[in-house]
């Protein structure tokens, strides 16, 4: 389970490298999502389901990146911890690199925590995902 959920994420970098660049495939970035997911973050806990709306919200989050300056988005580590032999949470660790004009771009690490589910046969989705307060943590480094 360990190398094609870490193959899972290299893939989902590569997506979210073409969003920042305006050119996501997002039928394809979707397809990382099982039918319905939850998230959880600081500003509370919601649940969705994979359709065209959860395209839509992602091609607006694709493009608030863009506007707050992110230029790229690393994949630095994978860490799986199996739940069972079809389910597993994979701490996800990544840079945003950010440049805004003349300024030195600024690198941010953080950690996504990613409930992942593998039936038989089947490709790796997300089915949910905890996460920090990415704004506070953006304010923090002057991002926004």
């Amino acid at each position: 389970m360990e190398a094609s959920i870490c193959a899972f994420f290299s893939r989902y970098q590569e997506f979210f490298r073409q969003g920042l660049k305006g050119e996501a495939d997002m039928e394809q970035v979707a397809s990382s999502y099982a039918v319905a997911f939850v998230a959880a973050s600081p500003a509370g806990v919601s649940v969705g389901q994979n359709d065209g709306q959860l395209q839509q919200v992602m091609l607006q989050g694709f493009e608030r990146y863009r506007q707050s300056g992110t230029k790229d988005m690393l994949l630095r580590d994978v860490r799986v911890h199996p739940i069972d032999p079809l389910h597993c949470l994979a701490h996800v660790a990544w840079t945003a690199v950010y440049g805004r004009d003349a300024a030195p771009d600024v690198s941010i690490d953080f950690e996504v925590h990613y409930l992942v589910q593998q039936l038989e046969g089947a490709e790796p989705r997300i089915f949910g995902w905890i996460s920090g307060d990415e704004e506070a943590l953006l304010r923090e480094r002057g991002i926004l």
